[in-house]
């Protein structure tokens, strides 16, 4: 199937509003749920009809845009370094998962049970993001490569924040693989950068 820049910018503006979400997290100890429920959602879009329905429309991607606008206008007085470096630990990490079938399916049986979780407790419920985090740590947590967070100590070592960020990174590995379904590569944020803008543009 064909896509278009615009569902491939969509797909890494998903990626870079975890990433930055993880930055905000680790810094200051909180998040914009607005931000961060339709990533949380999107865990749980396993079938989607297009790239839109995985966020609940591209109007929710509004901080991962900003974000990846910066980095592709190459803005240096603007650009989230950790962000940034979350963002192509997350593309990595999810190369080495796309290869480990049994992992895959681990998590395709575990994110079944939590989806159930989300329906009787809510989406945001502390055992919802508990359970996502746990699936992160189990799987994707365990590859050599590992995304390193920095930030306050202090909020790191809140055991809920913990469980926050591990589950916001697990959202990041979701808009990965959509990333790579629509055609996107590391190769192609080096030389497609002008086709990124683009589709940008048009979200």
């Amino acid at each position: 199937m064909q896509y278009t820049s615009k569902e491939q910018a969509a797909a890494l503006s998903g990626i870079f509003q975890a990433a930055g979400l993880v930055e905000q997290m680790a810094k200051n100890g909180q998040t914009d749920n607005d931000q961060l429920e339709p990533l949380i959602q999107s865990l749980f879009i396993t079938n989607p009809d297009n790239v839109s329905d995985v966020y609940g429309g591209y109007e929710n991607l509004m901080a991962g845009r900003r974000v990846l606008k910066n980095v592709l206008e190459r803005q240096a007085d603007t650009i989230q370094g950790d962000a940034v470096r979350y963002a192509l630990t997350l593309i990595h990490l999810e190369r080495k998962l796309s290869r480990n079938k049994n992992m895959l399916a681990e998590i395709g049986q575990r994110l079944e049970r939590t989806k159930g979780q989300s329906e009787h407790f809510g989406l945001m419920h502390e055992t919802v993001i508990s359970s996502l985090a746990s699936i992160y740590l189990d799987t994707v947590s365990t590859f050599k490569t590992r995304v390193q967070v920095t930030g306050d100590l202090k909020n790191l070592q809140i055991p809920a924040n913990a469980n926050k960020i591990r589950a916001i990174l697990f959202a990041g590995i979701r808009s990965a693989i959509l990333w790579r379904q629509t055609g996107g590569s590391r190769f192609q944020l080096l030389i497609g950068r002008n086709k990124l803008l683009d589709g940008l543009s048009k979200l």
